[in-house]
């Protein structure tokens, strides 16, 4: 299977410049099919480049998450440690979305399962007054929330609501 791709993608690619050199000789070539062909090529290529990134997806699971104690952020930063909490809710679409394209990707979890960092995480699917005093507390309108505090932000950045590894990176990165 590992072969397969490539060699369909050469086979693709050799059948349009094929197509392409006889077209320009003057042959009845119709140009849907160069264009179709193409087309199938980019396809095949987007998957095969989807298909080869070695990411492990299951790399999340080695994070240690504390549950949401938010009594414990400011002594755990005075110790100079960055806390990441993270509020979400099992039925938040947006949640998942952070968790599929952020929090569970693996340079984020190399990232975050570093020596200094704390995390935490309040699961909101049920009401709860800690967690609902808390995210009101600290800014936030409900889920996903996101904050992360550090040596040079005890009071805490508030993250955007929809992710990136790139905001995320970066936040870490200032609060140390």
């Amino acid at each position: 299977m590992s072969l397969l791709l490539p060699i369909l993608l050469g086979l693709l690619l050799t059948g349009i410049t094929l197509l392409i050199i006889l077209k320009i000789k003057g042959k009845n070539i119709p140009t849907a099919i160069i264009v179709l062909l193409s087309f199938m090529t980019l396809c095949f290529g987007g998957v095969y480049s989807f298909l080869q990134q070695d990411e492990d997806y299951n790399a999340y699971k080695r994070l240690e998450w504390q549950r949401l104690d938010p009594s414990q952020i400011e002594p755990l930063v005075a110790q100079g440690y960055t806390v990441f909490v993270d509020v979400y809710a099992d039925w938040c679409l947006p949640c998942r979305t952070n968790q599929a394209n952020v929090t569970h990707r693996e340079k984020v979890v190399n990232a975050l399962d570093a020596d200094n960092i704390i995390l935490m995480q309040g699961n909101w699917t049920e009401p709860d007054a800690l967690i609902e005093t808390y995210v009101v507390n600290e800014g936030g309108m409900g889920t996903p929330f996101n904050k992360v505090y550090g040596p040079k932000h005890p009071k805490g950045i508030l993250l955007p609501v929809v992710l990136s590894i790139e905001s995320l990176f970066y936040t870490l990165d200032v609060v140390k």
